[in-house]
């Protein structure tokens, strides 16, 4: 046990966020950013119908109109590299914005809207995001639609954790983001719903989708019928609830997936419930940034955690053909994971063949659960295609890596069988994620009866985070109402201890010398080591 405290005192001291009122999920978030996919229409005489703008919000929902290019402009560049924008704009507008923002991660396609096409395109078609300069608005929505059917297979950001054992890399930055995401989800498959989250998430996806009737119908079907065999179907359907529930995993929307986390355990049961019996060979395409295939070929032989659910194919040529063709003006990298996987390894991320539970029958999918660690064992130029890199991963068991013990040593903290708010609060404070902790916690306080001797250690837990959070006259508060709970209900009363943190046994977290580290990895996050910068 010592050896695995060792290890754990290599984790950071995490830095905990700002601590925020207590409030439902449709007024904590930004509705408009539930999803990764962005659509924006820069047109100083904005014509488009009711009606075309239902069509393009059937494709992408989040549609934001724009008639100045500043403000245009402004808001993209604001925007977060993990985000994926498509741009309508018309030839005058285009002309100004398009070489100011034709080279951020987060513009994938632009399309040029005018009445003289000839003329637009002696400008446009030098710059390689432009997709199309198009004069009929049908042609137009069924531009955007046949290239999205493309674009969120390869241009989706795949957001993973790099676990490294090599100290000598002067990029490797300690922290414990690999080991929390796997506890977080533990914590989060093992936490019982309700009626009432079930409620609140239609309420929330109902709120990001007003106005777009497809999309209310959907909410309206899943509401309805909804079972949890149907998972995997509601899963790969092109709908809210793919592009919600994936949208939350890519960006950590913590109360996102808190909301969504009985249907990601019902796609974990169907996929332990299909889990492949034998060795599969699968490939998955992506686009990404020289920076984030860099950061891959210095972390050959170190292992990875995807953050989401990992969506492959045993169609090597239909993955490939996602890519399409090389550009050389283009910053973006065409990359085709080789993945290895050997249920063997399987010990609690179940990976399937779900062609027969998927929407689209006719596709041979292999997905892997959330948090499938692999091993990363080469990065390589394709011997055929000199344009293609070629990633060999190969699927790794939690009792595989370095991190077996580690892992278990911090999912005990978090006990054996059902898991309850507290649980969830606990994990999110060891994040350094206090504004969610205290979230749950008051939430727990309201699901509580009045007398039960829970709430005495609440008000504990909600008056030590308040004091590490420095809201030191709130902490008096909330100790002042543990003493009155416990003296009212004849319960033994604590020592306070202003230092105390979570009520489950601490984490320890305070050194940060270290001969292995964790290393955040997704597009948008770059990291320099201090001595570097």
């Amino acid at each position: 046990m010592n050896f695995i405290k060792n290890i754990i005192s290599t984790l950071p001291d995490i830095k905990p966020t700002p601590v925020l009122p207590i409030d439902d999920v449709c007024k904590n978030n930004d509705i408009e950013n539930l999803e990764l996919f962005g659509l924006i229409w820069l047109d100083s005489n904005v014509e488009g119908t009711r009606e075309t703008e239902q069509q393009l919000r059937s494709i992408i929902n989040r549609l934001k109109n724009f008639q100045d290019v500043k403000q245009c402009q402004q808001y993209i560049e604001e925007r977060s590299e993990n985000d994926r924008l498509v741009l309508i704009v018309n030839g005058r507008l285009g002309k100004e914005i398009v070489p100011s923002i034709h080279k951020l991660r987060q513009v994938i396609s632009i399309y040029v809207y005018c009445m003289d096409q000839k003329d637009n395109e002696e400008w446009a078609l030098k710059f390689e995001k432009v997709k199309a300069v198009i004069v009929k608005l049908d042609e137009l929505v069924s531009h955007i639609q046949s290239d999205h059917e493309i674009q969120k297979k390869v241009e989706e950001p795949l957001l993973m954790n790099i676990y490294t054992t090599n100290a000598d890399k002067s990029t490797i930055e300690v922290q414990g983001e690999f080991i929390f995401f796997q506890v977080l989800i533990d914590c989060l498959l093992r936490l019982k719903s309700t009626d009432a989250d079930k409620n609140e998430l239609i309420k929330t996806c109902q709120h990001s989708h007003k106005g777009n009737p497809i999309e209310m119908d959907n909410i309206r079907e899943f509401e309805q019928d909804y079972s949890s065999d149907k998972a995997l179907w509601w899963y790969t359907k092109e709908s809210f609830f793919y592009k919600t529930l994936n949208g939350a995993l890519h960006t950590q929307n913590i109360d996102m997936m808190f909301l969504y986390r009985a249907f990601i355990s019902d796609i974990h049961r169907q996929l332990q419930e299909n889990q492949a019996k034998n060795c599969l060979q699968v490939y998955r395409s992506q686009k990404m940034s020289s920076d984030e295939l860099n950061v891959l070929k210095q972390s050959i032989g170190q292992y990875i955690s995807i953050n989401s659910f990992f969506s492959t194919s045993t169609d090597q040529k239909q993955a490939r053909s996602f890519l399409g063709v090389a550009d050389k003006s283009s910053d973006l990298q065409r990359v085709l994971f080789k993945i290895h996987a050997d249920p063997k390894m399987v010990t609690t991320k179940p990976f399937a063949d779900i062609s027969s539970l998927s929407f689209y029958s006719t596709e041979a999918e292999v997905l892997f659960m959330l948090g499938s660690i692999f091993h990363l064992q080469s990065v390589d130029r394709d011997p055929t295609d000199g344009h293609i890199w070629i990633i060999k991963m190969s699927l790794c068991g939690d009792d595989e890596h370095d991190l077996k013990n580690v892992l278990i040593y911090m999912k005990e903290q978090t006990g054996s069988g059902e898991t309850n708010l507290q649980t969830l609060a606990n994990v999110l404070w060891k994040m350094g994620k206090l504004d969610f902790a205290k979230k749950y916690l008051e939430r727990f306080l309201q699901q509580l009866l009045p007398n039960d001797p829970l709430r005495g250690t609440l008000y504990e837990d909600l008056g030590n985070l308040t004091s590490q959070a420095g809201d030191y006259d709130m902490s008096v508060e909330w100790h002042q109402k543990s003493i009155e709970f416990k003296t009212e209900n004849k319960l033994p009363i604590d020592p306070i201890d202003p230092t105390h943190e979570p009520s489950t046994q601490p984490l320890p977290l305070n050194e940060t010398s270290c001969r292995s580290g964790v290393r955040c990895y997704n597009p948008g996050c770059r990291y320099q080591h201090p001595e570097e910068r």
